[in-house]
Order: structure tokens, then C-alpha cells, then sequence
């Protein structure tokens, strides 16, 4: 069975109708995060993806409300007939909803942050049909405690997201990126260079054996900052190319047969995380390649060929340092030889009193946060 609202109010019959007869709800928008953190188990599927309208934008205010069914990529198009964005790039082709359940961003949270930062409202449905606002429509203000940022990342376990107000940015004239080929180490003393002089990249990528440092504003401002930049890296460094950008898409995507686990570590730690990655690729002879946010640290790892348990042995030897590892892609059979998370962090309690309070008869994605919830 699925319920497929396309408003406010069908979202919360359809949570109320659920809840009288106690069914399990697995909340879906675009599918695209469908394996992150484990499936869920449920009797029926709560479909977000009818509700995609846009609700109300003033390119004045910088804002725009949406519901959460709609795309990004959808409301990009939109924002780009003013000249402004969403500062966020993640790799996935995922709803607004389905973005804030993950907390997913892409490079461009070195400047701009994660998706936490970009929502400003929102509004969400409980599992019992209440239904609860959060924020508002002014990019500053104080309205009390800011249920957006729990929801971020909470995989559809607290409640349904249905509308959200986002922030907008004025898109840059003009992008122009910096690539130089260096290990991890080498990148994060460039990168540190280019954040610490004027430079003000607006994102800072280590992919798979490239640095990647992007630079946005003006025509003449990109081109100058462009050519110092290249001159502070030295003659390895060349102008970078689009499609330097999608093999980071390729690496947090993954293919079929490949596993993708999302990992965060303080960012100094990232030549350590890369050379352990090598090290462990090579003993299981597996196909290993990473991607950074260096300074944010957060990394994406792609592992590819060879048998599941391989692939298994490899994320349980990382979770032994890096504990904070999330599997988002499954190869076959793995799930049978790991969970989706590794042991349980210590305020794991208060995860479990969240979840009681927020849905007491656990109906919202049951086994998601499996282990932990």
C-alpha cells in the first residue's frame, strides 16, 4: 500500500489513517538515499513526491518556501530565472525532503555549509497526525527551538517532512577551479594555504588523488584569484574541468555492485583516514577511492570488486578508528555481514528518548537506525 498526499493536509490524513490501524511507514521522496542506514521495515509506503509545488518565493527576501516532494535540481531552475541558488550540490538528484532527512550537501559546504544551514522553516507532520512549524520565513529570528536542524539526518524516523523555507544565495557571475594533482596530505597543506590567504575558495575537494579548489564571484575577480592561486601551488596545478567535479558525483554515487560509506572525522585527520584506506584496499584487494570536503570532514569512500565479505572486512577495520561510518550503498550479500552502523555512540540514550518522544510506537522507518534504534 502507499499514500501519496499532494498537500498539508492529505500528508496528515494519511499519517492519522496510518496510525489507526498501526501500520509501519516507510517515507520515500526520490528514492535516491533509498539504502542509507539500512532498509526500513513497513507495511506501507508514505510517497512524498506529489508534493512538489512551489509555495512562494520573493527574490527580494531571499527566500523561497517549497514542499518537500519537490527536486532540487527543480528549484534551482527556478531560483536561476533570478540569478540566485541554493547553496547546496549534492551528487544525488534527491527532493528537498528527502535532502533534510539525510543532511546531505555536496562541496560547496565549505562556504555555505550543510543543508542545516540553508533551512530557515519548516514544516513536518508526527507520526500520530500533529502537525508542528518550525522557523519561519525570515532568515534571523528566534523562534524557539529549531526543530529543522533535529530532523536533519533523522532518515524519516521522527516525523514527515511537508513544506520547508530555504535561504537563497545570488549566483556567482563567473567559477573558475583550481586542480593539482597531490596525495592527502599534500592537499591538506595546499588547502590550508588557499583558505588562509584572500583566495576564499568557495569549495576545497580532495578527489580520489586531486585537489580541487573552487573559486566564484566575478569574471576579474575569479581570473585574478585563479592565477594566484596557481602560482601558490606551483607547476603541477592547471585550470580544473567540469568533468573533474563529476568523478566526485561518481565516487558518492557508486554503481551497482559498488558499497559507499559516508564517513566524519575532524578534519585533520583526513591524510590518516586516506592512508589506512590504501593500506586496508590493498590487503582485501578491493578497489578503493575517496572523495573530501577537507575542511568540513566529511568523506565519501567507494569500494569496489571483490566478494562482499571483503568489502565488509574493510569497513569494519575503519569503523575500529573512524566510528562515525554510515554504509549508503549496498553491494550484494553485505548486509549480511555488517550493519548499517557501528557501534553505538555514547549518547545513543538520548537518540532512543528523542525517538520515544517523537514516535512512541516506533511506526516512522522502523529498523533504519538499526542497531542503534
Amino acid at each position: 500500500m502507499t499514500y501519496r498526499p499532494a498537500d498539508l493536509a492529505e500528508l496528515r490524513e494519511a499519517m492519522v489513517q496510518s496510525a489507526a490501524v498501526g501500520q509501519l511507514l516507510a517515507v520515500s521522496g526520490a528514492g535516491t538515499a533509498s539504502q542509507w542506514g539500512g532498509r526500513p521495515e513497513h507495511d506501507a509506503v508514505l510517497d512524498t513526491t506529489a508534493m512538489s509545488e512551489l509555495i512562494s518565493y520573493n527574490p527580494t527576501d531571499m527566500t523561497v518556501a517549497v514542499q518537500a516532494g519537490m527536486r532540487l535540481s527543480r528549484l534551482q531552475e527556478v531560483l536561476a530565472e533570478h540569478r540566485q541558488w541554493v547553496a547546496l550540490d549534492p551528487a544525488r538528484g534527491a527532493t528537498i525532503g528527502g535532502i533534510v532527512a539525510t543532511a546531505d550537501a555536496g562541496p560547496s559546504r565549505h562556504q555555505y555549509g550543510g543543508s542545516r544551514d540553508s533551512v530557515i522553516g519548516m514544516t513536518l507532520v508526527l507520526a500520530d497526525g500533529t502537525v508542528a512549524r518550525s522557523g519561519g520565513h525570515v532568515i534571523k529570528n528566534v523562534a524557539g527551538y529549531d526543530l529543522g536542524k533535529l530532523l536533519h539526518g533523522s532518515l524519516g524516523t521522527l516525523a514527515v517532512v511537508a513544506e520547508v523555507v530555504l535561504r537563497v544565495h545570488p549566483r556567482p557571475a563567473a567559477t573558475a577551479t583550481l586542480a593539482v594533482p597531490c596525495d592527502a596530505a599534500a592537499a591538506f597543506d595546499l588547502g590550508g594555504q588557499l583558505i588562509t590567504t584572500a583566495l576564499e575558495p568557495a569549495a576545497v575537494e580532495w578527489c580520489d588523488g586531486t585537489l580541487l579548489a573552487r573559486f566564484d564571484g566575478t569574471a576579474r575577480g575569479v581570473a585574478d584569484r585563479l592565477a594566484r592561486a596557481r602560482e601558490l601551488a606551483g607547476p603541477a596545478a592547471t585550470e580544473g574541468t567540469p568533468e573533474q567535479w563529476r568523478g566526485v558525483d561518481r565516487i558518492v554515487l557508486g554503481e551497482q555492485g559498488d558499497t559507499v560509506l559516508r564517513l566524519g572525522t575532524a578534519p585533520d585527520r583526513t591524510p590518516s583516514l586516506a592512508a589506512d584506506l590504501h593500506r586496508l584496499a590493498a590487503t582485501y584487494a578491493v578497489e578503493a577511492a575517496m572523495t573530501s570536503t577537507l575542511f568540513a570532514g566529511v568523506h565519501t569512500v567507494r569500494l569496489r570488486g571483490g566478494p562482499a565479505a571483503a568489502h565488509a572486512a574493510v569497513v569494519t577495520a575503519l569503523r575500529q578508528t573512524y566510528p562515525a561510518s554510515t554504509v549508503c550503498r549496498w553491494t550484494p550479500d553485505l548486509e549480511h555481514e555488517i550493519t548499517p552502523w557501528g557501534d553505538p555512540p555514547p549518547a545513543v540514550s538520548l537518540l532512543r528518548a528523542v525517538k520515544r518522544r517523537f514516535d512512541p510506537d516506533d511506526r516512522l522507518c522502523p529498523g533504519r537506525f538499526a542497531p542503534w534504534l
